[in-house]
C-alpha cells in the first residue's frame, strides 16, 4: 500500500493497522530511506505496435512480433468508451495451454513457452453494453540471451507501478538501462538496476505506455519492452482513500453484495461507513457459510480469489478463518494492499497477497511498491528479534522477488495462517460473534464508538482484568511503534535493563505494549499457531551492534513459545474464550508445549536449535530439505516489523 494512503487511512479513528510478509522489508529496524525518482530517457527508437480492429467497438493491440519464453501481452481497448467502465474475461481457445493471470483485465499477460498460432477471445461488459472478439497471434522461436522484463499490466492514473528484469544465475543481466519507448514522461526509480519503481502518469485518456529494459547477457546486448495501459479512473472525493487504489472486482460477480463491496470497501469515492443494513458482519447474516465468505470478496486479480477460495476449503481444515471472518464484511486482496490490516470503519480485512501466491506468475502481478513500516527506535540500545520456528527451523518463506520460482502450500500457510489469526483477532477484538445480535447501527462505526466508549471491548476487558505491569516497557513501546523521542534515561538502557523490564511481566511480544489492541491480537496469534501448526514464536532480547544479523546480535534473553509461560496463562486463556469459545481456551492453553528459554551469551543463530525434539545434524538435513532457494538464516525481524506503519501524527490514533 502506498505510503500516503497508509497515512491517510492511520489518521482516522481507530484503525487497526497491521502487515503481511514483504519483499522490501527493512531490516535494519530503522526508516526506510525515501524513494529518489529520475525522469526516464526517450528511447533512441520507439515500439511498434500492431492495432487490429474488430467489428465491434473493442481494437486490440498486440505486439509486432512475439517470441517463446519471453513475457508478452496483448491489449484491448474500448473505441470512445473508458477501460475502467467495463469488466473483462479473456479465455484461451487454441495453442499450448498458458498460465493466464491477468484474465479479468484489458491486458492480457503471458509467457508462451513453444513456438506456434495461439488464439484468444475476450468478453467485455460495461454501461448495459456486451462486445465479444477474438483474435490470433503467432509465437517465434525463442532467441538466444533474451531479456524477459515482467509484467505488462494495467493500471489507474496515480497508481503505483513495477516491474522487473528477470535475474538468471546461468545469464545474468548487465550494464541494465531503462527507457521510454512509448508513451507519456515517467518518473521512476532505478536505483535498483533490474527494477522500474513509479507512479502510473496522469492521462487524458486511456493510453498505452512502453518501457524498455537494455542489458547485456554473455557479451551480447538485448532489450524488452513492457507494457502498462493507464486507465482512467474517477476523480478521487474520498476523505478516507485519498491517494489512488487499485481497480477491484468482486470475485462473485452474481454476489448480492457486489455493488455495496466496491462501493463501500475500497473505493476513492468513499465518503462514509455504508451502513450495516447494507453490508452486516458476514455473521449476522442466515448464510454463514464459505460461499457466504466468498460472497464479501474484493480482489484485484481473479487467482487472488480462486487462491483464498482454495485454502478455505482445503488449508482450513479445522475452520478456524470461516469462524474468525464472521465478524467481517468483506475481504480485500489487492496487489497494491501492503501491509495487511483491519478496519472498523469499513468492517474489512485488506490482506497483501504476498502472503497468498503459489506461482511465479501470481507473484509477478503483485506491485513492489516499497514498504514503508517504519521502526522509530534507532537510538535505543536494543533490539527485540522474533521468528517463528518448527523443529528447530525458520518457517516464514523469504525467498526474495529476484528469484523467481514457484512455492507450496506448506510453505506459503505459516506466513498466511499466523497473518489471517492477527487480523482476525482484531475484527474479533471488536464484534465477536456473542455481541453480533445486539449490534443496532446504523453504521458499524457507530456500534464500535458505543463499544469503545463502555470499555466493553475484549481487548478493553483483557486490560482491566490482566493488565500489562511494566511502565518501562510500555513508555518504549511508545519510541519504538508511535514515534515519540526517547530520553536519556531510555537511551542508555542495556540489554539486561530490557530483560528486567519485559520477562517478568506477561505480555507475549515487545509490540503488545503498543497497543491494548495489539496486545490482545499477539496472545491470540502466538496461541493458535503453536494450536494448530506446532509453530511456536521465538522472542528475544539482544544488543545492537552495527550491522546485525542472526550471527552478530547476542541474545541477553530470549524464549521459545512463550505463549506457554504460566504468567501468560489467564491473559491467553481470556481471549481465546472471548473470540472462539468452542476452543476451550483453558485445555488448548495447557496444551501448548512449556516455554524453552534461550542461552544467554550465545547469538541469535546459535540459539536456533534448542528444541530437544531434533539433533543438530537431523536438524540441518531438514533444514537444506525444505528448499534450495531458503536462506539458512533470513533477515532479522524485529517485534513489530509486520505490523506498525508510519504516522504523521500518532496522536490522530484513537485506540
Amino acid at each position: 500500500m502506498k505510503r500516503s494512503l497508509g497515512f491517510a487511512l492511520l489518521s482516522v479513528i481507530s484503525l487497526t493497522a497491521c502487515g503481511g510478509g514483504s519483499d522490501n522489508d527493512d531490516s535494519s529496524g530503522g526508516v526506510m530511506p525515501p524513494i529518489t525518482t529520475e525522469g526516464l530517457k526517450t528511447c533512441d527508437t520507439g515500439s511498434d505496435i500492431n492495432t487490429t480492429a474488430t467489428q465491434s467497438a473493442l481494437t486490440f493491440y498486440n505486439e509486432s512480433q512475439y517470441s517463446a519464453g519471453r513475457p508478452s501481452a496483448i491489449i484491448v481497448k474500448i473505441n470512445d468508451n473508458k477501460v475502467n467502465d467495463f469488466t473483462f474475461n479473456w479465455t484461451q481457445t487454441s495453442g499450448d495451454n498458458l498460465v493466464l493471470k491477468s484474465v479479468k483485465s484489458p491486458v492480457l499477460a503471458f509467457t508462451a513457452e513453444k513456438s506456434g498460432n495461439y488464439s484468444f477471445e475476450v468478453t467485455a461488459t460495461g454501461k448495459g453494453l456486451t462486445f465479444n472478439e477474438s483474435i490470433e497471434i503467432t509465437i517465434q522461436a525463442a532467441n538466444s540471451n533474451q531479456l524477459a522484463v515482467r509484467t505488462d499490466q494495467q493500471a489507474v492514473k496515480g497508481n503505483s507501478v513495477s516491474f522487473r528484469l528477470d535475474q538468471s544465475t546461468n545469464s545474468m543481466p548487465t550494464n541494465i538501462n531503462w527507457c521510454l519507448a512509448v508513451g507519456p514522461a515517467i518518473d521512476a526509480d532505478i536505483s535498483t538496476p533490474e527494477q522500474a519503481l513509479f507512479t502510473a502518469p496522469n492521462v487524458g485518456e486511456d493510453t498505452i505506455s512502453i518501457l524498455r529494459a537494455t542489458a547485456t547477457i554473455n557479451g551480447v546486448q538485448s532489450s524488452d519492452d513492457v507494457s502498462l495501459l493507464i486507465t482512467q479512473g474517477e476523480p478521487i472525493t474520498s476523505t478516507y482513500f485519498e491517494e489512488r487504489v487499485a481497480k477491484t472486482f468482486a470475485y462473485n460477480a452474481d454476489s448480492p453484495y457486489a455493488t455495496a463491496l466496491q462501493e463501500c470497501i475500497y473505493s476513492n469515492q468513499l465518503q462514509q461507513s455504508c451502513t450495516t443494513s447494507r453490508l452486516p458482519l458476514i455473521g449476522q447474516t442466515t448464510a454463514t457459510d464459505k460461499q457466504a465468505i466468498l460472497d464479501r470478496l474484493l480482489v484485484s486479480h481473479q487467482w487472488m480469489g480462486e487462491n483464498f477460495e482454495y485454502v478455505l476449503e482445503n488449508l482450513d481444515p479445522s475452520g478456524d478463518f470461516s469462524t474468525l471472518l464472521q465478524s467481517v464484511t468483506a475481504i480485500v486482496i489487492s496487489y497494491d494492499v501492503r501491509p495487511s490490516f483491519y478496519w472498523v470503519v469499513t468492517g474489512a480485512i485488506y490482506l497483501d497477497p504476498n502472503d497468498l501466491w503459489l506461482l511465479a506468475e501470481e507473484r509477478d502481478t503483485i506491485n513492489e511498491a516499497p514498504d514503508y513500516r517504519s521502526g522509530f527506535s534507532n537510538e535505543l540500545k536494543f533490539l527485540m528479534p522474533w521468528r517463528y520456528v518448527k523443529n528447530n527451523n525458520y518457517t516464514s518463506y523469504t525467498v526474495p522477488r529476484s528469484v523467481r520460482t514457484d512455492r507450496t502450500t506448506t510453505e506459503m500457510m505459516p506466513d498466511l495462517a499466523s497473518l489471517l489469526y492477527h487480523e482476525l483477532a482484531h475484527a474479533n477484538d471488536f464484534f465477536p460473534r456473542s455481541v453480533h445480535s445486539s449490534l443496532s447501527g446504523p453504521t458499524l462505526l457507530d456500534d464500535f464508538n458505543r463499544r469503545n466508549n463502555a470499555k466493553a471491548l475484549v481487548s478493553d476487558q483483557l486490560s482491566n482484568f490482566y493488565p500489562l505491569i511494566s511502565q518501562e516497557m510500555a513508555s518504549l513501546a511508545q519510541v519504538s511503534f508511535r514515534g515519540e523521542t526517547a530520553n536519556s534515561t531510555q537511551k542508555n538502557y542495556s540489554p539486561t535493563d530490557v530483560t528486567s523490564f519485559f520477562s517478568p511481566d506477561r505480555a507475549s511480544d515487545y509490540y503488545a505494549y503498543s497497543t491494548t489492541r495489539e496486545d490482545t491480537a499477539m496472545l491470540f496469534e502466538e496461541a493458535l499457531m503453536s494450536h494448530r501448526y506446532a509453530i511456536q514464536r521465538d522472542v528475544g532480547i539482544t544488543d545492537k551492534p552495527e550491522n546485525p544479523s542472526a550471527n552478530s546480535i547476542i541474545v541477553d534473553w530470549g524464549q521459545r513459545g512463550r505463549i506457554g509461560d504460566i504468567k501468560l496463562e489467564n491473559r491467553a486463556v481470556y481471549v481465546i474464550n472471548q473470540m472462539m469459545p468452542e476452543l476451550d481456551g483453558a485445555s488448548l492453553i495447557k496444551g501448548l508445549p512449556d516455554p524453552i528459554q534461550m542461552a544467554k551469551g550465545l547469538s541469535w543463530a546459535q540459539n536456533l536449535e534448542i528444541s530437544p525434539s531434533l539433533n543438530r545434524t537431523e536438524s540441518r538435513a531438514q533444514t537444506s530439505s525444505l528448499s534450495s532457494l531458503q536462506p539458512l538464516f533470513p533477515p532479522l525481524r524485529y517485534s513489530g516489523d509486520r505490523h506498525i506503519k508510519p504516522v504523521e501524527n500518532p496522536t490522530k490514533i484513537v485506540d
